[in-house]
């Protein structure tokens, strides 16, 4: 686990380990996200990175009878 300080400027410096994991460059976006008590910064991906994520799922659903399409 790393530490990092908050500056006075309320600003973080995120390790260079996780960044090269994560693939975070300058000027990436992050959602930051308050969840139990402590915060997540999440990367947002571009609409282009999610294309093809639901690959493979079925796109037909059984309706009711009663409800025409």
């Amino acid at each position: 686990m790393t530490t990092v300080t908050v500056s006075p400027k309320f600003q973080v410096v995120i390790p260079l380990e996780l960044r090269r994991r994560l693939k975070i460059e300058p000027g990436a976006k992050l959602m930051a996200i308050e969840s139990n008590g402590g915060l997540r910064l999440v990367p947002l991906k571009p609409p282009a990175a999610l294309r093809g994520i639901a690959r493979g799922v079925g796109t037909t659903i059984e309706r009711e009878p009663d409800r025409p399409l």
